[in-house]
């Protein structure tokens, strides 16, 4: 069995709290693997700790205890980070920048030479439909613009982990069928992906499984066609049912 793209052993992460303010759990006691290969939902309620842990896999925040690997190195191997792609919901690009321009920027910090980057930004911009627009400045793109940059940004270098956040925030029904058509073919290629998403119909499209965190704890994790089959009588119910009664299942 091959190594898992991520691997979090007991991880807890605790926020302390300035003036007296109390400390902050966000992550409490996480067990997660996440295979190579796969394309694995992270899923729960505002606040239940995702964010935190794309943090701690992306050596953003430090666990407060436990382990995490990453493409079966542990997180002081740094290297490992130029074979991970994160797309964010909400892109802090420099606006003075071109499309192209900015994917080379960040083909160079996922350590791509320049010849390489010669070839890969026009084919990165064709595929998420940019080409038309590669030379002008960031400033002039709408948000579903921005969001394919982003993919496209995420996408440098062919990484063998893809982390995607709240990707389709944005984008139109042809961008959001882009995303899922390159989330296809990442599976194909034997690469892993990361989503997370409040959006359901696109957590069924993609996921092969998925993980659910309810303030702070996986409370499940299965694959998908097993979390929306009602375990009363086995018939087939939507995601959104499925993800209410577990969190009624697990409420204080």
């Amino acid at each position: 069995m091959s190594e898992p793209a991520a691997h979090f052993e007991a991880v807890t992460k605790v926020y302390s709290g300035w003036f007296g303010r109390r400390k902050v759990e966000a992550v409490r006691g996480v067990t997660l693997r996440i295979e190579t290969g796969e394309v694995f939902g992270l899923l729960g309620p505002n606040r239940a700790g995702k964010t935190t842990l794309i943090k701690l896999l992306l050596s953003l925040s430090k666990a407060t205890s436990g382990s995490i690997h990453r493409l079966g190195r542990p997180l002081s191997d740094r290297s490992t980070l130029a074979r991970i792609g994160y797309m964010h919901e909400n892109h802090a690009f420099p606006r003075y920048l071109t499309a192209t321009e900015l994917l080379n920027f960040y083909g160079a910090l996922a350590l791509q030479q320049a010849e390489e980057l010669q070839k890969s930004v026009p084919a990165l911009l064709e595929r998420v439909g940019l080409a038309d627009r590669s030379k002008e400045p960031i400033s002039q793109f709408s948000k579903g613009m921005v969001q394919r940059l982003g993919l496209a940004q995420a996408l440098i270098g062919r990484p063998h982990l893809l982390v995607l956040d709240e990707p389709t925030e944005g984008l139109d029904l042809e961008g959001r069928r882009l995303l899922r058509e390159v989330v296809s073919e990442l599976r194909d290629e034997g690469r892993t992906v990361l989503l997370v998403s409040h959006v359901l119909t696109e957590v069924e499209h993609l996921c092969d499984r998925v993980g659910v965190l309810v303030n702070g704890r996986v409370v499940a994790t299965r694959p998908l066609q097993d979390l929306v089959r009602d375990s009363r009588n086995g018939s087939a119910r939507s995601l959104e049912d499925a993800l209410h009664s577990l969190y009624e299942e697990v409420s204080p």
